[in-house]
């Protein structure tokens, strides 16, 4: 019998076939090892909660279902296919990952996005393909969220978190929100990007109507901006993304305005992926990670080129570099930009300015927030490193959960776990993009794990003490008496 490597042109249903078969061999999902709590009033206690059901969500539900910890919920806000970035705010054209990463596969060469791929349009077609499309990669999620069997809650959103003594209580809202709180042990935000903040938003739109602007995180409509003249602030990948989308419906032109006085060339992070990094980076001293991110930031990650080239196709596009924004300001119907390098009118703004870090900033966590320990409660750099973006990151251990910035003011936020890229300083780049979140959920899940198990010790001692299933009936043997030792001598 030939062996094929793999089932390339076998189609989906082949596919899904190897994926339980591959599971079935590990024993995955086990057996619930975690004792159930119930409330008094009858009212059922999660163990975990996640929210968001993005690539990372997803992941960290797997390692969790895969360790035996399976009375979990998985809420998300946005309605079914549509979770994540990738057919909302996202407007590249193909991922910048390279093809081959495993992604959240955890360790399963069936859950790759190769073995997806190639399953449903062979070998030549993989070889052929050069990055990722973006809607193609959200296909394969919604793919991987069905093979799993992953229970996610969608149009559910989780509005606050309260502490209930050792317990943690979920506001809902959403049309599929099963009822309005709910309990839960351990909480897991998988909440991307925006997770431990917002959108970064500077100070010179104040002055602009609503209608006027939108961050590149916003719903946007495009075909609004035909004949128009619009200004993008920043170059960054979401920046360059949103510019090709408003050349493409139609803009009049489009200019970017750059503080930075040449375009970024070098991702430098990429330089130093491996295996090492991965799982070495959370185990440095504070200086050397906040040395890593600073230069990281400093450095800034550029655009991937094709997205540059796909704006730079069109004669109506404009770089103007060393242009930073002094303010703002509408006259009728324009919005005129006073510039470092002169004044700039325009019909339309779009902030290609990212995501802060400000744990205020998310609802739910309000009442609380102020209580996380940071990083720049924790390490003060030396002052050619200062950088109050950094400080503003949470401090996280390895287990991903918030920590007490004065100890004892609240002991609850140890149960919430920062999966998403708020742990980006602590940890490293293990809970966002796509290289390295399988083993971040590999971390996640045996953090978790320890903590149950620790926190029911005592109920795991009575089940050690009550088992009472024999493994031997006292008919596998019969005893002998020792032989008189005076007949003997």
């Amino acid at each position: 019998m030939t062996m094929t490597p793999s089932l390339a042109g076998a189609g989906l249903e082949a596919l899904n076939a190897r994926v339980q078969y591959d599971l079935a061999c590990l024993n995955i999902p086990p057996a619930n090892w975690v004792p159930p709590q119930v409330m008094e009033d009858g009212q059922p206690v999660h163990d975990v909660v996640v929210i968001g059901s993005g690539q990372c969500g997803m992941v960290a539900a797997f390692a969790l279902l895969s360790g035996g910890i399976s009375n979990i919920r998985i809420f998300d806000r946005n309605p079914a296919g549509l979770e994540g970035p990738w057919l909302n705010y996202a407007r590249m054209e193909t991922l910048r990952s390279p093809k081959t990463l495993p992604g959240p596969s955890y360790g399963f060469a069936s859950l790759t996005f190769r073995a997806w791929y190639e399953a449903q349009f062979g070998n030549p077609a993989w070889e052929a393909l050069d990055k990722i499309p973006r809607p193609t990669w959200m296909a394969y999620l919604s793919w991987y969220r069905d093979v799993l069997k992953l229970p996610v809650e969608n149009d559910v959103k989780v509005e606050h978190v309260t502490p209930e003594g050792d317990l943690l209580r979920l506001e809902l809202s959403g049309a599929g929100a099963p009822s309005n709180t709910v309990l839960t042990r351990k909480l897991v935000m998988a909440t991307g990007r925006e997770g431990t903040g917002a959108p970064k938003i500077p100070a010179f739109v104040n002055n602009l109507p609503g209608n006027a602007w939108s961050h590149s995180a916003d719903e946007i409509d495009f075909a609004r901006l035909k004949d128009k003249r619009v200004v993008v602030i920043g170059v960054g990948a979401s920046a360059v993304d949103n510019a090709a989308e408003a050349l493409e419906h139609g803009a009049q032109e489009v200019r970017f305005l750059i503080r930075r006085p040449q375009m970024p060339t070098i991702n430098k992070m990429m330089g130093i992926g491996s295996f090492g990094f991965t799982h070495g980076y959370a185990t440095l001293p504070d200086e050397w990670r906040w040395q890593i991110m600073h230069y990281s930031f400093a450095t800034q990650t550029p655009p991937p080129r094709g997205s540059t080239l796909r704006v730079s196709r069109h004669d109506n596009a404009y770089f103007h570099f060393d242009c930073g924004v002094k303010t703002m300001q509408m006259e009728g119907d324009e919005i005129v930009i006073e510039t470092q390098q002169g004044t700039v009118r325009c019909d339309y703004l779009i902030l290609g300015t990212g995501f802060e870090i400000d744990p205020l900033a998310r609802t739910e966590l309000a009442g609380y927030a102020d209580r996380i320990l940071l990083w720049r409660d924790c390490y003060q750099p030396p002052a050619e490193l200062k950088n109050d973006e950094l400080g503003n990151f949470p401090y996280v251990q390895r287990d991903f959960a918030f920590q007490e910035r004065e100890p004892g003011a609240a002991p609850w936020l140890r149960n919430i776990h920062c999966f998403n890229y708020g742990a980006t300083v602590s940890l490293g780049k293990v809970s966002g993009d796509i290289p390295g979140i399988s083993e971040g959920a590999s971390w996640l899940a045996g953090a978790i794990a320890a903590n149950l198990y620790r926190e029911d010790v005592e109920r795991h001692w009575q089940r050690l003490e009550q088992y009472d299933s024999p493994e031997l009936l006292g008919d596998e043997w019969q005893a002998t008496p020792l032989p008189d030792a005076t007949a003997n001598a």
